[in-house]
């Protein structure tokens, strides 16, 4: 593969995911006026189930196969890859049709550990239904995660990209349109609402599966034509093949479940523990804030930062693998650096426009204000726990994601309900927090041990990096007192995405100039912001 092609290839599936995760982020504007608290809460309940099996059933599975194909295409055996997508078909075709049972038929076991008795809103039969209306998604996706794989390890990235914006663009179109027609045309119930939108998963998976199909039809003479190519030295057995795919396949499934993980902690404790402290009026409220919609506003620093950083692993691992340790020390300096220049300016400056940030994406909201100011922080840990995970696996280490993540749920899961008790919402964050910061340290740990790897440089960097981020947030500061006090603010919508761009634009501008000024950016991104300096030098 050239590397032009690589780079193309790269670039392609890079922009199809972000485009999707863009696409996930925006859609909860229009989402949330039309289901409120109660709906969010409901959505989640139903979501949150359906992760941890697609996690379960698919995540790593395009990696996976990608990478085993990838393998022995190189050695031209054609055929095994073959062979392991037509058995992978029928065998993910079993799997989405039994996580699909399994999960229609569980709901009304789950759905009892989800609400609580003294808890106002949503009622134990709603949540039953809208897990079982989200559970047919899991036909379809494990098949589609396959066909991507396989197209991916034939250095086809153009399917996977453009499937994956497709069932984004077709779930979110079919999820806001039904919950419109319900509530507002037809003046429905919300259980309905909510049931079409957890269900629009798998109408987005359709359109998915109809664009790889597509694609499959468009090259199935190219594909035919490598099989008649294939060597015929190699015969692996379908247990082998399958064992050298889980083998690659099973550190991707514990990084995907981490979140889900979290949330189900969440979702099984959060509003028993909030009526026992006579919360259970707010306690759905409180729960959707937390879990919905306050945490898609958290992802987009982490979805930044893990682009930019991991797109560096490759480069780590083959430093590691060649026995290059000074390339190896540069590369995985530069990938810490790069997450931790991202992030922390973006969660300070997240808290300190809490209230005018939540209530442009959603309503003024001081609860909502006061999650989103505690949680921001928390971005870091998300980012680093991803970036850290990777790396582990760069080094062959990754049985030690299992660990960090079994000790950080279980951090959560004893601090949970206590910390609920003693901090209502908050405390949840905080369990969140812990869980996230020990198994960081963890990798960290290992990722030193495994490798001789040390911290120094990084540290001293993110100290930089803190003040240049305490200096950008004193003007930051200034320009949203400034801005309240012109604009005569109370909450309003317009006047927080107003306030929301100038106070932002403002506070980028100071760190990114300062970053400039002392050489910081062109150590982390090289001469990708090169025109600066020949501004400056016409300048001069």
């Amino acid at each position: 593969m050239s590397a032009s092609k690589l780079l193309r290839g790269t670039f392609i599936l890079t922009a199809g995911v972000m485009l999707s995760r863009i696409l996930g982020l925006v859609y909860v504007i229009p989402f949330y006026p039309l289901v409120g608290e109660r709906g969010g809460a409901l959505y989640s309940y139903g979501y949150v189930p359906y992760q941890i099996f697609i996690s379960l059933a698919t995540a790593g599975v395009p990696l996976a196969v990608s990478k085993f194909v990838s393998k022995y295409n190189a050695l031209g055996e054609y055929g095994t890859g073959y062979r392991l997508f037509r058995s992978g078909l029928l065998l993910m075709t079993i799997t989405g049709i039994a996580a699909c049972a399994i999960l229609y038929t569980i709901a009304p076991w789950i759905a009892p550990f989800v609400i609580d008795k003294q808890v106002e809103g949503n009622s134990v039969a709603d949540v039953v239904t809208v897990i079982r209306a989200v559970s047919f998604a899991l036909i379809i996706v494990p098949v589609m995660s396959l066909i991507r794989g396989f197209f991916q390890g034939h250095e086809s990235m153009g399917p996977t990209a453009a499937s994956q914006v497709v069932e984004q663009l077709i779930r979110i179109i079919f999820l806001l349109a039904s919950c419109y027609i319900v509530l507002r045309v037809l003046h429905g119930s919300l259980v309905t609402a909510i049931s079409l939108a957890t269900f629009a998963a798998f109408i987005g998976a359709l359109g998915g599966l109809a664009i790889l199909i597509w694609y499959w039809w468009k090259r199935k003479e190219h594909l035919a034509e490598l099989l008649t190519q294939d060597r015929g030295q190699l015969h692996p057995s379908l247990k082998d093949m399958y064992k050298e795919l889980i083998m690659y396949a099973a550190p991707f499934v514990f990084v995907g479940l981490a979140t889900p993980l979290y949330q189900l902690i969440d979702q099984f404790t959060f509003n028993r523990a909030m009526a026992s402290i006579g919360l259970a009026k707010i306690s759905e409220e409180a729960y959707s804030i937390f879990n919905v919609w306050a945490q898609k506003l958290v992802i987009i620093p982490v979805t930044l930062a893990t682009s930019f950083g991991l797109t560096l692993i490759p480069t780590i691992t083959k430093a590691y693998i060649s026995g290059d340790r000074k390339s190896f020390r540069k590369y995985l300096n530069q990938t810490f650096q790069v997450v931790m220049f991202l992030t922390v300016p973006a969660v300070v400056g997240m808290a300190i426009l809490a209230e005018p940030m939540y209530a442009a994406f959603y309503n003024y909201d001081p609860l909502g204000e006061q999650v989103l100011r505690w949680y921001a922080p928390a971005a870091i840990l998300f980012a680093m726990f991803s970036v850290t995970a990777a790396v582990l696996q760069g080094i062959n280490q990754q049985r030690f994601t299992v660990i960090s993540l079994t000790l950080g749920l279980l951090v959560k899961l004893s601090l949970n309900t206590f910390f609920i008790t003693k901090f209502a919402t908050i405390g949840a964050i905080l369990a969140t927090t812990f869980g996230y910061f020990l198994s960081v340290v963890f990798n960290l740990f290992i990722i030193q041990k495994y490798t001789k790897y040390r911290y120094n440089f990084v540290i001293r960097r993110t100290i930089l990096v803190m003040i240049l981020t305490a200096i950008m947030s004193i003007g930051a500061v200034v320009m949203l007192h400034l801005c309240q006090w012109l604009f005569h603010y109370n909450g309003g919508k317009v006047e927080s995405v107003v306030i929301v761009i100038i106070c932002a634009a403002v506070g980028a501008g100071i760190y990114f100039l300062l970053s400039e000024r002392l050489g910081l950016i062109s150590s982390l991104f090289g001469n990708r912001f090169a025109f600066l300096q020949r501004k400056k030098k016409a300048v001069s």
